[in-house]
């Protein structure tokens, strides 16, 4: 270590770096001007620690919207936005974003990944990365590298060679590391037989040729030994204390078995991390949250159908059908550790578009199939409201012991319908000792009828209604099935006949052990009959001049610790959407998910747009694009193959061995459909926006290629120009985002980026030119092209 007070540190304080300080902080030395860094998880948003359900963060679009967008200006701008709220969260640390892939379209944590194409990735992730670090606030890429699945994550080996790990899954860090991030988290999955927390091939990459000064972060319990770390170029293990890392390095440097200077490289590491983003932060200008949460959203749907210009809505039509479950119980995020709240008062789809058309049409809602298939939402109001009105949501209550007669230790509202903890969450709770949290609400019976009641945790649960015990359960589920909390016999549930108006108190008592992470879910479903609200839902459709219909997911559906079994929504739903195509072909299709998905049920929509999970904007910004007041400016970030077996990756599931062997090699995603020939029903990059654009004529520039081209419409509105390599196969290798108004003509410059220029032989060597770049509006549109001399 260089500086004076550096070398003033011992032995003991320089092991004492290499670990955390606590769950969700970094240790401290304060003689030697180190200060503790206080992390959280992203990439939504401010996601932990949190202390109070109503102290929420803003919610962001998923990565998978913004990167429907294509437009890096406007993810920094959403990172500057999480930025601002890590300074207000006393935040220095923001885990995130997630530069892994969508390799697969059943990876379950697909929401959080940016596309299939690792330039997109890097190029989006780079600029999240600046928009964070802009007000001072750190930002961590995650998962290095690798951790593309969620199936046996904690031990799949990846086996991946080694042009397509440097071109493809570490390309993404690279770009990041350039646009100067902090520091990386390792992934919990192997490489090539190494577990990345002692990667020493993936952290000689890193370090020495990319020359990237930062820590190199363990994730969550992530690491397997003291030397393995240390010595395979981990420098930071969380969280703390230490199981491998910490006070327990010294013996191992006296052992011989990590060196005096591994530890002090390590240490230096982490206090120029502390140093540089432990202090105060840069004021930074705000725009309006609200304002860019709506543009964000909104500049991610992606329009791929658009019959008779249905689309924007007549202002003639007199009467609306909004159907389906997600317009009034939408999916704005996936299932994570990392999910943020929900602010009280966001608009649903279905409010903002009864805001929007109420005034000049009749506007009528059916959901047609029950909104919450794997778990219901609990519609409860809190029992302990602390300034005396009741609040939507459960009275949760942590008590340090089995006695829940006791003061509690900390007392909140949550509302929700799971919660998840990993140890020490709370501060002010302790999950390291058996103890137990309650949660409680009153529930008010809309109708007469029997009413089911879900409870499910990872210890033991009692459910009484009425102050009638209905259920103790004591199964205990495996950490790695916390967020993905319905599979088959994971949650009892019982029934009960209420009377419309009958207000019952409902009681949950969860008694946990010690783990690394807790879970506790529950609901409750009407009574109402599948048949008959598919019927009323038909018979809306039938009357209306126009129908909405919005399908999709609920939060339980894409999941982190589970990847999908197959790319379909739920069966109810596309016989939904048959059945409204059959009763009103003015159908405007609304798809909200969070991955690749078989949008085969559509093709005979006239309107069909994916809008992701679009974050708490969600609301506001359907209703501007159904109305026209904003274009749905996206293009798909992933391909939409007509066929699952059309994927060149789809099965996530390890070998025996528990190898994953990643033979698609470079041909991810769209590019091993181009190779092969073979036509997507909806190409990587596609999307039509509310105007037409020619692309005129192209040339090189330098190392860019200029691209004229013409608004034919009557609208303004976005086009996204893509350039594509032809050799040694295609590739994406730059992109750009114009705006021009109706009738205009306009040039844009499309860099390339260098890094696509070279190919990994035992070492980088350039493409050899001349190489023929196509130039088009999506990976199967590509009507211009150029020849590019690539230079050494």
């Amino acid at each position: 270590m260089t500086t004076e007070k550096n070398l003033a540190l011992g032995a003991a304080d320089l092991a004492r770096l290499t670990a955390g300080g606590s769950m969700w902080t970094t240790a401290a030395i304060p003689a030697a001007g180190i200060p503790s860094l206080r992390l959280s998880d992203g990439p939504m948003g401010i996601a932990s620690p949190r202390v109070d359900e109503r102290d929420v963060a803003r919610l962001t679009p998923c990565a998978v919207s913004l990167g429907a967008s294509f437009d890096a200006a406007l993810v920094e701008r959403i990172g500057t936005l999480v930025g601002s709220e890590a300074v207000r969260n006393g935040v220095d640390l923001v885990l995130a974003p997630n530069v892994n892939l969508a390799r697969s379209p059943l990876a379950g944590r697909a929401f959080e990944y940016f596309s299939e194409d690792p330039l997109l990735v890097g190029c989006l992730g780079a600029a999240w990365v600046r928009g964070v670090q802009s007000g001072g606030t750190g930002a961590v890429p995650k998962h290095l590298v690798c951790n593309d699945s969620e199936t046996d994550r904690d031990r799949v080996d990846v086996r991946v060679e080694e042009r397509t790990l440097r071109e493809v899954y570490l390309l993404p860090f690279e770009l990041c590391a350039d646009a100067g991030a902090s520091a990386m988290l390792t992934a919990y999955n192997r490489v090539n037989g190494s577990w990345c927390s002692e990667q020493t091939h993936v952290t000689t990459i890193v370090k020495m040729e990319w020359g990237f000064k930062g820590p190199l972060i363990s994730d969550w319990f992530g690491t397997h030994s003291t030397e393995g770390s240390l010595n395979g170029g981990l420098d930071l293990e969380m969280p703390g204390p230490g199981r491998f890392l910490g006070d327990k390095v010294s013996d191992a440097v006296d052992a011989g078995i990590v060196s005096q200077d591994r530890l002090a490289n390590a240490a230096e590491r982490v206090a120029n991390l502390a140093r540089a983003f432990g202090g105060e932060k840069r004021a930074v200008t705000i725009e309006d949250a609200d304002a860019l949460l709506v543009e964000a959203a909104a500049a991610g749907m992606v329009l791929l159908r658009n019959a008779s210009s249905l689309l924007p809505l007549s202002p003639d039509i007199r009467r609306l059908a909004i159907i389906g479950p997600n317009a009034s119980a939408p999916c704005y995020q996936g299932g994570t550790f990392a999910k943020i709240a929900v602010a009280p008062g966001t608009a649903t789809p279905l409010e903002a578009v009864i805001t929007r058309f109420g005034a000049t049409c009749e506007v009528v809602h059916e959901p047609g199939v029950d909104p919450t298939p794997r778990l219901p939402t609990m519609p409860v109001t809190s029992v302990h409201p602390s300034d005396g009105s009741a609040l939507p949501g459960m009275t949760v209550e942590y008590f340090a012991s089995t006695d829940v007669e006791a003061a509690p230790v900390m007392r909140e509202v949550r509302a929700t319908n799971s919660l998840t903890w990993f140890k020490g969450v709370h501060e002010a709770v302790n999950f390291d000792a058996p103890a137990t949290v309650r949660a409680t609400g009153w529930f008010e019976a809309g109708q007469a009828g029997d009413y089911t009641f879900y409870v499910g945790a990872t210890g033991a649960v009692r459910l009484r209604v009425r102050g009638q015990l209905l259920l103790d359960h004591d199964a205990k589920l495996t950490p790695g099935d916390v967020m993905g909390v319905l599979k088959s016999g994971e949650s009892e549930s019982v029934s009960l006949s209420l009377q419309a108006g009958e207000r019952v108190l409902v009681e949950i008592i969860f008694n946990h052990k010690p783990a690394r992470a807790h879970g506790l879910w529950f609901g409750i479903r009407s009574p109402d009959n599948g048949d008959a609200m598919r019927a009323r839902a038909i018979a809306a459709a039938r009357d209306a001049d126009a129908v909405v219909l919005v399908l999709g997911e609920s939060s339980d559906a894409s999941v982190e610790s589970k990847d999908r079994p197959d790319t379909r929504i739920d069966p109810a739903q596309t016989a939904l959407a048959a059945d409204i195509l059959a009763a009103n072909p003015n159908t405007v299709i609304i798809v909200n998910v969070g991955h690749a998905f078989d949008a085969s049920f559509a093709r005979d929509a006239n309107a069909l747009l994916v809008a992701w999970y679009p974050g708490e904007g969600f609301g506001r910004a359907l209703a501007e694009v159904l109305s026209g007041d904003r274009e749905p400016a996206g293009r798909l970030p992933v391909t939409l193959a007509a066929s699952e077996n059309d994927y060149p990756a789809l099965s996530l599931k390890p070998a025996a061995d528990g190898s994953l062997v990643y033979n698609d090699g470079v041909l991810v995603g769209y590019r091993g459909l181009m190779a092969q020939g073979t036509s997507a029903l909806h190409a990587f990059g596609s999307g039509i926006g509310y105007t037409r654009f020619s692309l005129l004529e192209a040339r090189v520039d330098g190392s860019s290629v200029i691209v004229t081209l013409r608004n034919d419409g009557n609208r303004p509105g976005h086009e996204v120009v893509q350039l594509y390599r032809s050799t040694p196969e295609p590739a994406l290798v730059g992109f750009a985002k114009i705006a021009l108004d109706a009738g205009e003509t306009g040039d844009i410059r499309v860099a390339i980026e260098p890094r696509m220029m070279r190919t990994w032989q035992d070492g980088w060597v350039s493409i050899p030119g001349p190489i023929q770049i196509a130039i088009g509006r999506a990976s199967d549109d590509l009507p211009l092209s150029v020849q590019f001399q690539n230079h050494k």
